[in-house]
């Protein structure tokens, strides 16, 4: 039997997106896959009174188990209403590869998909994301497509080349599809290694003149970034200087996030950042305190300092801060 996501406390982006791009202002999608990391972006999103997308990768369902997401996602809305707080929260797969696992998702709570059919041929991927959004329309879903196909490895999304997204083709794809946003390819990277630089050089920048021709093309369509990790310095400097080796890690600026947050990108995915700033904090416990084996003091640690780069990213970064209650009030009105 289907769980609607409703059942769960959760909302679609419909009208999260919509006052998103009315405000200037992208709403953040952290992936997670324990409590911890969905404990500090509950946290960071609460204390900064932002709209959250929380997303769950193929990966992570496996890591986590399925049915265990959703208690996790009933969880973290309950957190949510005890810190004293009401801000949409939206559960959403991540990179969803076919039509089974899209239907899998919906079935079990999700309030929006991503269909990523970018590997397929033009009217293969028109053909699966239809497919896709008619059945979700069923149970009032959100639906992301993709156009263009982003370089770099993510769990178990990889590719060694950018092939960025064709304006003209964007009216067609989403007049056919009916999909409620697209994720476009004008730069970004999936991973923590975006760009080959050399030292002291800058990352390439992005390729604003295709998101400013989408724009004209799809007036008012929701746009998403995915790969828009900024692989903050700070933490790769932590995680080298405390026993790690991840020389040459670079991100997209946040200058760079901030214009395209200021458009018509109105969801961004971080998901590498989250994992760096965890990973800085556990490896500097275990550095200068080698006696610790209790979880909760290295793992308590990480939280914290994920929870604080959440609050970074919604306040300078994405500008999505001082937005949740109001969009909760637009919903429920």
């Amino acid at each position: 039997m289907a769980i609607h996501y409703k059942d769960l406390g959760l909302v679609n982006t419909k009208v999260v997106f919509q006052m998103a791009m009315e405000g200037g202002y992208a709403v953040p999608a952290y992936n997670f896959n324990n409590m911890e990391q969905l404990q500090a972006v509950i946290a960071g999103c609460v204390e900064t009174d932002s709209p959250v997308i929380l997303q769950v990768s193929r990966g992570a369902r496996k890591y986590a188990n399925q049915t265990m997401l959703r208690y996790m996602a009933m969880g973290a809305v309950q957190m949510m209403k005890e810190m004293g707080a009401d801000i949409p929260i939206a559960v959403h797969l991540d990179h969803g590869d076919g039509y089974e696992v899209c239907v899998d998702c919906i079935e079990n709570g999700f309030s929006s998909v991503m269909i990523d059919g970018s590997h397929l041929s033009y009217e293969e991927n028109v053909a699966l994301t239809r497919k896709v959004v008619d059945y979700a329309r069923q149970f009032d879903v959100s639906v992301e497509g993709e156009l263009g196909v982003l370089a770099g490895i993510e769990e178990d999304v990889e590719a060694e080349e950018s092939t960025y997204t064709h304006p003209e083709e964007v009216e067609d794809f989403t007049k056919r599809t009916d999909v409620d946003s697209l994720a476009i390819s004008i730069g970004t990277s999936h991973g923590a290694f975006k760009f080959k630089v050399k030292p002291g050089e800058e990352p390439p920048p992005l390729r604003f003149d295709i998101l400013e021709e989408v724009e004209k093309r799809l007036p008012g369509f929701a746009i998403v970034l995915h790969g828009a990790s900024s692989v903050v310095p700070e933490y790769i400097e932590m995680i080298n200087r405390y026993g790690g080796n991840m020389e040459g890690a670079v991100g997209v600026s946040e200058d760079q996030l901030r214009r395209a947050a200021r458009s018509a990108v109105c969801k961004v995915n971080i998901d590498s950042d989250c994992r760096l700033a965890i990973t800085a904090a556990v490896r500097k416990v275990f550095a200068e305190q080698p006696e610790v084996f209790d979880p909760r003091k290295y793992l308590g640690p990480g939280r914290d300092e994920l929870t604080k780069l959440v609050r970074h990213k919604n306040e300078v970064v994405l500008g999505s801060a001082g937005h949740g209650r109001e969009i909760m009030a637009a919903i429920n009105s």
